[in-house]
């Protein structure tokens, strides 16, 4: 019965994912955070399950996400590289910071978080970069390699803490700077691998030696959520970017914005409550 729960869950986060363009990472949270409320689990280490499995299933879809982009030659690895590294290190230690937090305190973090995606999505995005940016060319206006790796560790922490696989903090990052919004978005693919793998890895880490009483877990990553989860959002995900090129792109924003509205007060309200 689990199985199943998280399999529909994986539909339902791949199917958001692609059609609204975003990271599933917004969807699973929430839900892993409402199913296992439902199972019992220790109130205090629910959000870092969800948080731990939710970077776990990124792996599977960010690969699948990265083939896609680097086919259409939008991934700017030059950039990848500077990047990467602190994300990788930032997300580790984001793991452990985020197992020092407690339950409560991460549900108004991720609260305020997904708020913040909702603003962004119903009034961002009406100005975009424009132009072409080659993908072998890092573009004048980039930081320098040091301060491109600092920015890496700051997104990594963040996508750690959040549960996320760093689209949201990513793209606005290099699109401040000039680059356009495609090659935004596929870097922004790319470096969702390195920070799931090290995000996983840290919250499998930091969960063991807090030796967590739940049951089918590795730390606080939860194995039958990941394996659902994982293997229904790599399929669903392409049928959700199909159905987005026939709806209102804008409409559909808008639409998802007032959900994560809600989702985020919900997190709020049980925090603060």
């Amino acid at each position: 019965m689990e199985l199943i729960i998280f399999l529909i869950i994986g539909a339902l986060a791949g199917f958001a994912a692609g059609l609204f363009g975003v990271g599933g990472g917004t969807i699973i949270v929430p839900l892993l955070f409402i199913v296992f409320t439902q199972m019992n689990y220790d109130p205090d280490t629910i959000m870092h399950l969800a948080l731990g499995t939710s970077l776990a299933t990124i792996i599977v879809t960010s690969i699948s996400s990265l083939m896609a982009h680097n086919k259409k030659g939008s991934v700017m690895w030059p950039v990848f590289k500077n990047l990467a590294p602190g994300m990788a290190i930032g997300c580790f230690a984001g793991a452990g910071i985020a197992g020092m937090i407690s339950g409560i305190h991460l549900q108004v973090i991720v609260g305020v978080f997904l708020l913040w995606v909702a603003y962004k999505m119903f009034f961002g995005g009406k100005k975009q970069a424009t132009g072409s940016i080659d993908a072998s060319h890092i573009p004048v206006a980039l930081p320098s390699k040091p301060k491109q790796l600092a920015a890496g560790g700051v997104i990594g922490i963040a996508s750690a803490i959040f549960g996320i696989g760093g689209g949201s903090l990513t793209v606005p990052y290099l699109t401040r700077y000039g680059v356009v919004m495609q090659k935004a978005v596929g870097t922004s693919a790319a470096c969702g691998l390195p920070i799931a793998i090290a995000g996983a890895l840290g919250f499998m880490l930091f969960g063991m030696q807090q030796k967590i009483d739940v049951p089918n877990t590795i730390g606080f990553v939860h194995i039958y959520a990941f394996l659902g989860i994982a293997s229904m959002s790599f399929f669903t995900a392409k049928l959700g970017a199909k159905v987005a090129h026939i709806l209102s792109p804008a409409m559909l924003k808008k639409c998802f914005a007032v959900l994560l509205t809600l989702i985020g007060c919900y997190f709020l309200y049980k925090g603060l409550r």
